[in-house]
């Protein structure tokens, strides 16, 4: 391991050899009337201050698993990122996992104490992405300044809370590619159509249950994230969050916490999804069992369903499979 005040030495030279590089980058780029798209610099507006990132980056470091797809749906080379969970193995996602082998892609150490600055450094990453919902976005603010020594660093916000947000960041701020954006959103909005058509919702208003692998049981805020693709295939949310007073878990904003006391009380709406936190924890032929929950309406008129737990926070990829998933379920 390097000393810290080692570790700190190498991370400000590597920070100026890149600042020596952006500026003679410009220069050529824009400077007596240049071609502005041979620029190999652009600066892009985030919530923590402008960046200059690399046009065209070779060495991207990805700070959170659940940014990475939209990266390789850019065709954005992906030299490291993390596992999906805290001190976990790490695992591709099933969707991006042949570009992630073609690209050579590995897993960093991480950790709940945060990330391994020496290991993200030993990288020498062009760029680095962090940011997005939840744990992975908290850790990346506490050492910003630190990672921005290293490479410069984007963070997506906490305001970017679904995939089209994001995904249009990345696209067309950070990669110069609004395109390869647009034509995503066309395909995506055309399965919402080929769904809706197809389905017969269940009940209604729906509401959203995710599980952690200790049981504790958080609801979905219905004005965010997963509630709202439903709601655009027909499927209602109910307004839980709204009417209940609760507060939002974290930094994430779109989970609130539920005791066993409080879900009983809450989840009385004729349909309820469930799905796991960052695994597949629970499902609801186990949640029957309990009398809390076999209790609940949804429960016994069988309009409980099952959701993988990759859909809670959904990138786009995953976001057109939950539509496969719907389908499936209610056509």
């Amino acid at each position: 391991m390097l000393a810290p005040a080692r570790l700190l030495a190498v991370a400000l030279v590597a920070a100026l050899a890149l600042t020596g590089c952006a500026a003679s980058d410009d220069s050529s780029g824009s400077a007596g009337g240049g071609d502005k798209a041979s620029a190999k610099s652009r600066t892009v507006t985030t919530d923590y201050g402008e960046v200059k990132v690399p046009t065209e980056p070779k060495r991207v470091v990805v700070l959170n698993h659940a940014l990475a797809g939209y990266l390789y749906d850019l065709d954005v080379p992906v030299t490291a990122t993390i596992p999906e969970d805290a001190d976990g193995k790490g695992e591709f996602s099933p969707y991006w996992a042949k570009e992630a082998k073609e690209d050579g892609t590995t897993f960093l150490p991480w950790s709940v104490d945060g990330f391994d600055l020496e290991a993200i450094l030993e990288l020498e990453p062009d760029l680095i992405v962090g940011g997005g919902i939840g744990f992975p976005l908290f850790q990346a603010e506490k050492v910003y300044k630190d990672l921005s020594d290293i490479a410069p660093t984007v963070l997506v916000g906490k305001k970017l809370g679904d995939w089209r947000s994001q995904f249009s960041f990345l696209a067309e701020d950070v990669f110069g590619k609004a395109d390869v954006y647009d034509q995503h959103v066309a395909a995506y909005d055309k399965r919402i159509a080929e769904v809706k058509s197809a389905i017969t919702p269940p009940p209604g208003p729906v509401s959203f249950l995710a599980f952690t692998g200790d049981g504790t049981a958080y609801g979905l805020v219905e004005s965010v994230g997963l509630p709202v693709e439903f709601k655009k295939v027909g499927i209602e949310p109910a307004p839980v969050f709204a009417q209940g007073g609760f507060k939002v878990y974290g930094s994430g904003g779109d989970m609130f916490e539920l005791s066993t006391e409080k879900a009983g009380q809450t989840i009385t709406q004729p349909s309820v999804f469930v799905m796991g936190f960052n695994a597949d924890t629970t499902d609801v032929a186990t949640l029957k069992k309990n009398p809390v929950y076999g209790a609940l309406p949804a429960f016994r008129s069988n309009h409980a369903y099952d959701l993988p737990y990759w859909v809670l926070r959904g990138d786009y990829d995953e976001s057109m499979a939950l539509l496969d998933v719907i389908e499936k379920q209610f056509s």
